[in-house]
């Protein structure tokens, strides 16, 4: 019996780092599988297996994308659904969404005091409030902000956590008494 079996392997594809053309391999980490370089720690060339590809969902015909005139779209990409300009990348319009807060309710940055505080969703659909000076500022709270000061160290900002206040200050966090 002979040994066909060699006749239909599969040509061995093999990738080489850019940086020094050793051998890419697959290796994974917290966010998945990835090409690293075999020669890491000299070499540390990583690529990514999978990309983030966004995709044309509806085109809305009916609304026009106020900074070229060409036509919106509802796309889905590496954060969940958007609404953007179909003549991506040539223009890159995209409709944020607005806060559902009156501008009355909204609370200034305690850090830069010139943005204020606006309600915004992570990819994994939580509400966290940050500042709309990003990425100038990075203030951002986890906890939803009220407005008073801290009876201990005087910071301008309050949080509400299961029903109760506490100072927005990450270095003080105090209770506050009830009102």
């Amino acid at each position: 019996m002979t040994d066909d079996s060699a006749l239909f392997a599969l040509p061995q594809q093999q990738q080489l780092c850019p940086l020094c053309q050793q051998p890419l391999v697959i290796k994974s980490g917290k966010n998945g599988p990835f090409l690293g370089c075999s020669a890491y720690p000299a070499c540390n060339y990583i690529k990514a297996l999978h990309q983030h590809e966004t995709s044309i969902v509806k085109v809305l015909e009916s609304e026009a994308c106020p900074q070229c005139g060409n036509a919106l779209a509802v796309k889905n990409g590496r954060y969940g659904m958007f609404i953007g300009c179909t003549d991506y990348p040539r223009c890159t319009f995209v409709v944020h969404e607005h806060s559902e807060q009156p501008e009355a309710e909204r609370l200034a940055c305690p850090k830069c005091k010139q943005g204020q505080l606006t309600e915004r969703v992570n990819k994994f659909g939580k509400a966290f409030w940050g500042c709309d000076n990003y990425p100038k500022c990075k203030f951002l709270l986890n906890d939803k902000p009220v407005a008073g000061a801290c009876v201990a160290c005087d910071f301008a900002l309050l949080v509400e956590r299961k029903g109760v206040l506490y100072c927005a200050d990450k270095k003080c966090g105090e209770k506050q008494p009830a009102v």
